[in-house]
């Protein structure tokens, strides 16, 4: 029932098409076709970007006051599926993921990171620990993902060549159209970040966090900083543990300014 892209095709018209065996092998020979190309079709990188007041707001003065949501072509989200597929199969089997890296990923999900936080928590008591968390949002997290950076990691993952030239491609050259009300706007360039939304977009912001909570989680081993990570897309969770919650808090600020310090 999701709003359709600027192809005008509902999912249930997707679904009609492909229950005939002979549409579905032309879908999965297209997309291996572009893989072989190392091309993404600019018909699949345009968007409609529409913009949404916030609710119970009283002023609209600022940008943080709208959100907007991204249409794209239904045919090129069941393409990205059919590559995201393989692409979460590999990365995963080959422990390129951080290990509580969750949602966005196959048997990853909210209530794995309520188990987690519930077994450290419990564990804590039988230490005689207090347990602090701090949770925080990475603001504007899939419009402001570095594609220099992303190429980089896609490349450390050992994927074939062939794939790696497909997803260069693939963040390039992209195109939107803002629609706000009635009105909507000629095409402009969209040469950052990713599609939110997209299905390979979750697996490429679970690679790219991945790389800085490594990082992060280097640094606290330098300060001897015992710390939690849970990761939940662009929801980060930090939790604590220690007889003193003064001590607690203060690991939490100082992991909170290290990886602020990363990710700008």
């Amino acid at each position: 029932m999701s709003v359709p892209g600027p192809d005008k095709l509902m999912w249930s018209h997707v679904k009609s098409i492909i229950r005939n065996e002979d549409c579905i092998c032309k879908f999965i020979n297209i997309t291996n076709a572009c893989i072989d190309l190392g091309h993404w079709l600019s018909y699949f990188k345009t968007s409609i970007m529409v913009v949404i007041p916030k609710s119970n707001k009283v002023s609209f003065d600022s940008l943080k006051l709208y959100s907007s949501i991204i249409l794209l072509n239904t045919i090129g989200k069941l393409f990205k599926k059919i590559i995201g597929e393989f692409l979460q199969f590999h990365i995963i089997s080959n422990s390129f993921i951080y290990p509580s890296q969750l949602r966005g990923l196959k048997q990853r999900s909210t209530i794995d990171a309520g188990v987690a936080l519930t077994y450290i928590i419990w564990s804590g008591w039988v230490k005689n620990l207090t347990t602090s968390t701090l949770a925080f949002n990475i603001a504007q997290f899939f419009p402001s993902l570095n594609h220099q950076l992303l190429s980089l990691i896609l490349d450390k993952v050992r994927l074939d060549h062939k794939i790696s030239m497909f997803f260069k491609n693939y963040l390039v050259e992209r195109k939107t159209k803002y629609l706000w009300n009635d009105f909507i706007s000629s095409l402009f360039n969209v040469n950052v970040g990713v599609e939110q939304g997209s299905a390979l977009s979750l697996i490429f912001s679970a690679l790219y966090l991945s790389s800085v909570c490594l990082s992060l989680e280097n640094c606290l081993k330098i300060l001897k900083i015992p710390i939690f990570i849970i990761s939940f897309v662009n929801n980060e969770l930090f939790i604590s543990q220690n007889k003193s919650i003064s001590h607690s808090n203060a690991n939490l600020f100082c992991s909170y300014n290290i990886i602020s310090s990363l990710l700008a």
